[in-house]
Order: structure tokens, then C-alpha cells, then sequence
């Protein structure tokens, strides 16, 4: 693990291989996830390709610019290991890393809207000489990645939306979704990652097929240890009213190849959802189009049909060079 500072935040990022004439593979995690989950991806392009994954600003180990393995993983993997509950110090270090927040806290930005990430996205590139890239996102990610896409036209060739779609405000559905959020942001204890057996549920949440355990473990982790004004603040800003409508603007503008991946049983971002925003591309009335439904597949397309996903990016890439 690397990390570099932008606007005053140590993001942690990896980069693999050698840079060469072929793009580099820019991977942009969703909301509470890390750069983690692109991992099985990872494996399987960048035997070809230049792969770049890193955290969000507020999330993973863009936080306070931890060490790559925190202290609340170790103390999460070690109690899975020797079925302990929680322990005395591991009371100590959660109080450790909510003043570790609290004490971060007022070195972060006040926007957490999809456009400022962008800024933080094209800041890293920059940093990074990366000079041609596909960004490749997962929803909120692929919203960021939309928008950097915009703000960086020569240097992004194209983008690959995964699991993400909408650009319909349904002011319903969206209250209920953006206070069910709020709540969900708000409890979060951080004794949950020494609860036995709660891995187990996360194998399960948002996807068609239990994911691998250890999968489980990371997004306990990631969901317990993400800041909370950036959590809080990347759903508020994502979810109003105005930035859901500006979404399609954005898409029919974007003169880069762009493509949605839809899991079939994606029950957050439902493939019509997906369709929607795909529709305002270019590229969705040509004879191959710009959406790939993914069967057995729910919200996490990398992890759940990574070959799939994999080989569908080779052949996108293969196409436009």
C-alpha cells in the first residue's frame, strides 16, 4: 500500500505494473466499501493492463493515513480466529479510533457531492502521471467516475458504471431511502466488528449467493470504520433532488465511450434503473448498446461474477483501443 496526499488527506491507493501505450484501469469503490473488493478483478487484468485502485476520501485507509492493516481489522481477524467477544483493550482501541476521527475531522472538506471526489480522482491522476486511463466504478463510484469523466475528457478514454444507473428523483422513495441511511450511519458501534458470527450476515447482504467470508469480514469492517461526516455526507449530497436530475445531463454530454453493468437481481440499482441512465449515452442506440445485464448477480458484480466482469471489460477495451 501507497499513499498520497490530496487537498490535505493521506489517500491510501496501489498501483500495479508498468505504465505502457494500453490505459490504465482506474478503479472507484462505492459507498462504506474500499478498494479491497476490486482485488479478484484486479487479478485477472493486470497481467495486461496498469491497475490503479484506491479509497475514497473518508473511507478504507483514507482516513487519517492508517497503517495498511488497521487496528480494529487486526483485533476484528484475530477474534474470528480464536472466537474471543470483545475484550477490554478492544474496548480501548474503538475509543482510540473514534478520537482519531474526531481529531481528523476538521481537516476534511465540507463537499462530499460526486463532483468533489471527481476533483480528488483527477488530483490523483495527476499526481500519479497517469495520463490515460478507464475509470471503472461501482455505484457511487461510477457516479464520480462519470463526473471526473467530464471534468478530464483528454486524459479519461472511457468508463465502465458497475451496479449503478437511476437519474429518476422519486422523492418517495428517496426520503425513505436517504433516512434509513441516516439511521444506518448512526449506528454503528464499533464493538460490531467483535460481535461473533456478524461476518456472516454481510456475506449475504445486497447479493444473489453468499460472497466468500472473508469478504464478509471487510465490509464489517469497511462499514464500521468509515468516517462518519463522509458517510453521512456522500448520501446526503448523492440523493437530493438536484444532483439525482443532473445526472442524465451529464451522461448525454460525455463524448467517451461509457457502459453499465446490471446485476439481474440487483435489488439497490434495479437493471431498469440502470437502463434509464444508459439511455442518454450515445452509445445506447447503436446496434451493440452500453448495457451488459449480468444473471445471479445482485449488487456487487465484481465480487459476484468476476469472470464475467472481467472478460466483458477486455472486450469493451479491446474494442475502443
Amino acid at each position: 500500500m501507497a499513499t498520497i496526499e490530496i487537498l490535505g488527506i493521506e489517500h491510501s491507493y496501489e498501483l500495479t505494473g508498468f505504465a505502457s501505450s494500453s490505459p490504465t484501469l482506474v478503479f472507484v469503490h462505492g459507498w462504506l466499501l474500499s478498494r479491497e473488493y476490486w482485488q479478484p478483478l484486479i487479478e485477472r487484468l493486470a497481467p495486461d493492463y496498469q491497475c490503479l485502485a484506491y479509497d475514497l476520501r473518508g473511507f478504507g485507509q483514507s482516513i487519517s493515513g492508517s497503517a495498511p492493516e488497521t487496528d480494529a481489522a487486526k483485533s476484528f481477524n484475530n477474534s474470528l480466529i480464536i472466537g474471543s467477544e470483545l475484550q477490554p483493550s478492544s474496548a480501548a482501541t474503538a475509543e482510540n479510533l473514534d478520537s482519531t476521527f474526531s481529531n481528523k475531522a476538521q481537516n476534511f472538506t465540507n463537499s462530499y457531492t460526486a463532483v468533489a471526489y471527481a476533483k480528488d480522482l483527477i488530483i490523483l491522476l495527476e499526481r500519479l502521471n497517469v495520463s490515460s486511463a478507464w475509470l471503472i466504478g461501482h455505484s457511487l463510484g461510477a457516479t464520480v467516475a462519470l463526473w471526473a469523466a467530464d471534468e478530464c475528457k483528454k486524459r479519461i478514454k472511457g468508463v465502465v458504471c458497475i451496479n449503478a444507473g437511476g437519474g429518476i428523483y422519486l422523492k418517495e422513495a428517496f426520503e425513505q431511502f436517504r433516512a434509513a441511511g441516516q439511521q444506518l450511519v448512526k449506528i454503528r458501534p464499533r464493538w460490531l466488528c467483535y460481535m461473533p458470527l456478524i461476518d456472516l450476515i454481510f456475506t449475504r447482504a445486497n447479493v444473489v449467493n453468499p460472497i466468500p467470508r472473508q469478504w464478509g469480514r471487510q465490509r464489517v469492517i469497511d462499514f464500521v470504520t468509515a468516517h462518519p461526516a463522509a458517510a453521512l455526507g456522500t448520501l446526503l449530497d448523492s440523493t437530493t433532488e438536484e444532483e439525482v436530475n443532473r445526472l442524465p445531463p451529464l451522461v448525454s454530454q460525455l463524448t467517451q465511450p461509457v457502459y453499465f453493468f446490471a446485476g439481474q437481481q440487483d435489488q439497490i440499482m434495479e437493471p431498469k434503473y440502470v437502463r434509464h441512465l444508459a439511455s442518454f449515452h450515445p452509445l445506447f442506440q447503436t446496434d451493440e448498446g452500453n448495457v451488459l445485464e449480468i444473471p445471479n448477480c445482485g449488487h456487487l458484480a465484481m465480487l459476484e461474477q468476476t469472470d464475467i466482469v472481467a472478460r466483458e471489460i477486455r472486450s469493451i477495451l479491446g474494442r475502443h483501443g
